[in-house]
C-alpha cells in the first residue's frame, strides 16, 4: 500500500511538471528588463494578437477576463496588420527590474503606422494612454526620430501587460524592440550615418548624370537622374526622413508620398531602359510592350489616386516593371550589346532584394535575419546605382572606341583619297597640256571658218531684213484679210440663214456669249437698279457688275430673255436668231432637229421668244440687220 502510494506521488509530481512545463510553453513570455541586455524584439509567443474587424472593442473589455484567451500569440516572427483601415490589439508583458542603472524605451520599428494608442501600466493598476503614429504632426513626437518611442517607467519590479491598437490604411509591422537609452542613441546616430551616405551617394550621382546631360544632351542621362531621386524619395518616405525633413507638419501628404515616388521610379527606369539599350531599335516587340506597362502603371496610379488609395499597398506590382526592365537587359545583352552587362548585373541586384523583401512579407521567417534583411532593397539599391552608372560609362566608352576607330578610318581613307587626288591631277595635267595643243591647231582652222561664216552671215542678215519687210506686208494683208472675213461672216449671220456651225464661229462658247451680253447691256454705261450708283466692281460671276455703294450684284443675264434658261446659253442664242430670221414661222419639232434639243423645251422657249417679238413688234420694224439683238433685254 505504501509503495503503490509512492507511485501515486510520484506520477503526479510528474504530471503536474509537466503540466507547468506546456502552461508556460503556451502561456506568453514576458520580456525581462536587464542592463546586460540592450535590446530584445519581441517576436512569437512574446507577443499577442486580436483582431478587432469592426473597431468596436473599449480597452475594458480587451483587458477583461471574458478576452484574456481571446488574445493569440503570433505565428511568426515578425506579426502585421494586414488588413487595411482595421483595428489590431497588440499585447506584451515587461518584467521591471527597478535595480537597473540603465534607462529603457520601447520603439515601434516601423514608422509607416497611420495610428498607435498605447495603454501603459501604472503602479496603483490603472492605465496611462499615449498616442502617436504618422498621421500626426512630427512635432508631437517625444524623441525626434524617425520611429516611435515610449519611454517606460522601471521603478518596480512587477510583470505588466502592455497593451498597443494599432491601425493603418497599409499593411503594418508590429515590430516592437525594449532597448536601453544608450542602445538606441548609438543604434540611432549610425542608422542616420548610413543614411546620410545612401542618400549622399543618391544625390552625388544624380548631379553627375545631370552635369552629364546638359553637355551631352542624351535622354538617358536625365532618365537616369530622374530615377535616382524618385528611388531616394521612396526609400526616404519608407525610412520616415522624409517626414522628419521635408514635410514634418503635412501627415496627410505623407500617407500617400511614397506612391508618388514608386510610380515614378517605375516609369523613369522604364524609360531609362529604352533609351540606354536602344530598345525602340534592338527589339521592337520588347519596346511596345514596356510602353504598354508605362501606360498601365500611370492608369492603375490614377485609378488608386482617385478611387481607392488601399491599392498604394501592393507595392508587389513594382515586380512587373522591374521584370520586364530586368528581361529587356538580358534579352539586349544576348544580342551582343556589351553596356546591358552592367544593367543585367544591376537589375540583378535590385531583383534579389525586391524577392527577397516580398517572401519577407510572405512570411518567409528564416530570410528575416536582421538588419541586413531590412535594408537588403536599400543595399540593392545601392550596388544597382552603381553598376548602372558602369553601364553608363560602358556605353560611352564603346561609343568613344566606335568615334576612335571611324576617325581613324576617315584619316586613313583622306591620305588614300590625296594620293588618288594627286595622281588624278597629274593625269590632267597631262591631259589638260595635249587638248591644249589640239585645240591651238583646231583654233586656227576655226578661226578661218569663222571669217568665212561672218561674210554668210551678213548677206543672210540683208536677206533676213527683206523677209522681215515682206513678212510686215503680208500680216497687214492677212489682218485686213481676217476682218473681211468677220464682217462678212458676221453678216451673214445677222442676215441669212446659217447652220448652227456657222453660228457657233462668233458665238462658240459660253464666256463669247456673256461677252456680247455684257457689251449690249452696259454699252450706255453702268446703273445700279437699286440705288441708281454708276460705279462699279467686277462681281463674283464672270462678267456680272457690283455697284460700289450698295453692293447689289448683277449677272450679264439677269433681266435679259436668257434669264433662268436651263439651255446653253449659245443654243439660246441660236434660237433667238433663228425665231427672228424666220419671223417666228419656224416650229418647235425644226428647232428640235437643228439644236438637238427635246421639242418640248424648244416649244416652251419658241413661245416666250415670240411673246416678245409680238410685244416689240413695232420696234423691231425700225431695227437693222441685227435687229434680233433687241429681242434679248427685257
Amino acid at each position: 500500500m505504501l509503495k503503490n502510494l509512492t507511485i501515486f506521488k510520484s506520477t503526479a509530481f510528474v504530471f503536474l511538471f509537466s503540466l507547468l512545463i506546456c502552461v508556460r510553453a503556451f502561456s506568453q513570455v514576458p520580456v525581462e528588463v536587464n542592463d546586460n541586455v540592450s535590446q530584445q524584439i519581441f517576436s512569437f509567443n512574446q507577443i499577442e494578437v486580436l483582431k478587432d474587424p469592426g473597431g468596436k472593442l473599449s480597452f475594458d473589455q480587451i483587458s477583461s477576463k471574458a478576452y484574456h484567451n481571446r488574445f493569440k500569440p503570433s505565428k511568426t516572427s515578425t506579426p502585421q496588420a494586414t488588413s487595411f483601415n482595421t483595428t489590431y490589439w497588440f499585447r506584451i508583458r515587461i518584467k521591471h527590474n527597478s535595480k537597473a542603472e540603465k534607462y529603457f524605451l520601447l520603439e515601434f520599428f516601423d514608422q509607416t503606422i497611420d495610428h498607435i494608442t498605447a495603454y501603459i501600466p501604472q503602479d496603483n493598476g490603472t492605465y496611462k494612454t499615449k498616442i502617436f503614429g504618422d498621421r500626426y504632426k512630427f512635432s508631437q513626437r517625444v524623441l525626434r526620430h524617425k520611429n516611435f518611442e515610449l519611454l517606460i517607467d522601471n521603478e518596480n519590479d512587477l510583470v505588466q501587460t502592455y497593451y498597443f491598437k494599432i491601425k493603418s490604411s497599409q499593411v503594418a509591422d508590429a515590430i516592437i524592440v525594449l532597448r536601453s537609452a544608450e542602445w538606441f542613441i548609438a543604434y540611432a546616430l549610425n542608422e542616420y550615418f548610413f543614411f546620410g551616405i545612401f542618400y549622399g551617394m543618391i544625390l552625388v550621382f544624380s548631379f553627375y548624370n545631370l552635369i552629364m546631360f546638359i553637355a551631352i544632351r542624351q535622354k538617358q542621362y536625365l532618365y537616369y537622374v530622374l530615377y535616382n531621386l524618385s528611388v531616394g524619395l521612396f526609400e526616404m518616405s519608407n525610412d520616415g526622413i522624409a517626414y522628419q525633413y521635408l514635410w514634418p507638419n503635412a501627415p496627410g501628404w505623407n500617407q500617400i508620398a511614397y506612391a508618388f515616388a514608386l510610380c515614378a521610379a517605375s516609369i523613369f527606369a522604364l524609360l531609362f531602359t529604352r533609351a540606354l539599350l536602344y530598345v525602340k531599335a534592338k527589339a521592337p516587340r520588347l519596346n511596345q510592350i514596356i510602353l504598354w506597362i508605362i501606360g498601365l502603371r500611370i492608369a492603375f496610379f490614377l485609378y488608386s489616386l482617385l478611387f481607392n488609395q488601399n491599392l498604394f499597398s501592393y507595392k508587389f506590382i513594382e515586380f512587373i516593371p522591374l521584370s520586364a526592365a530586368f528581361f529587356t537587359g538580358i534579352y539586349i545583352y544576348s544580342k551582343g550589346y556589351l553596356p546591358a552587362r552592367f544593367f543585367v548585373l544591376g537589375y540583378g541586384f535590385l531583383f534579389l532584394g525586391f524577392t527577397m523583401k516580398l517572401l519577407i512579407m510572405l512570411h518567409f521567417d528564416w530570410l528575416n535575419f536582421g538588419v541586413i534583411s531590412y535594408y537588403s532593397l536599400s543595399f540593392c539599391f545601392v550596388l544597382e546605382m552603381v553598376f548602372l552608372s558602369f553601364a553608363i560609362g560602358d556605353k560611352v566608352s564603346i561609343l568613344k572606341k566606335k568615334k576612335d576607330k571611324a576617325q581613324r578610318q576617315i584619316i586613313k581613307q583622306m591620305a588614300v583619297n590625296a594620293k588618288l587626288k594627286d595622281s588624278l591631277n597629274l593625269e590632267l595635267e597631262r591631259q589638260v597640256e595635249a587638248r591644249t595643243k589640239e585645240v591651238f591647231h583646231k583654233s586656227l582652222i576655226i578661226e578661218a571658218k569663222n571669217s568665212e561664216l561672218q561674210q554668210a552671215n551678213d548677206l543672210l542678215l540683208q536677206q533676213a531684213e527683206e523677209i522681215t519687210r515682206m513678212n510686215i506686208l503680208l500680216e497687214q494683208d492677212n489682218q485686213e484679210l481676217q476682218t473681211n472675213v468677220e464682217k462678212v461672216t458676221r453678216d451673214r449671220v445677222m442676215s441669212a440663214d446659217v447652220d448652227f456651225e456657222e453660228f457657233s464661229r462668233i458665238y462658240p462658247d459660253k464666256e463669247s456669249c456673256n461677252l456680247f451680253l455684257a457689251e449690249l447691256k452696259w454699252k450706255n454705261g453702268y446703273t445700279c437698279r437699286k440705288c441708281k450708283n454708276t460705279h462699279f466692281y467686277a462681281g463674283h460671276i464672270p462678267y456680272s457688275r457690283r455697284c460700289s455703294k450698295c453692293g447689289y450684284e448683277e449677272s450679264v443675264t439677269t433681266y435679259t430673255i436668257f434669264h433662268n434658261t436651263r439651255i446653253p446659253i449659245n443654243k439660246a442664242f441660236y434660237m433667238v436668231f433663228l425665231i427672228f430670221s424666220s419671223k417666228g414661222k419656224i416650229s418647235s419639232h425644226k428647232l428640235s432637229e437643228l439644236l438637238n434639243i427635246r421639242q418640248s423645251t424648244c416649244w416652251t422657249y419658241g413661245t416666250r421668244i415670240k411673246t416678245v417679238m409680238e410685244e416689240r413688234k413695232s420696234k423691231l420694224k425700225k431695227t437693222n440687220k441685227n435687229g434680233w439683238s433687241e429681242l434679248v433685254l427685257d
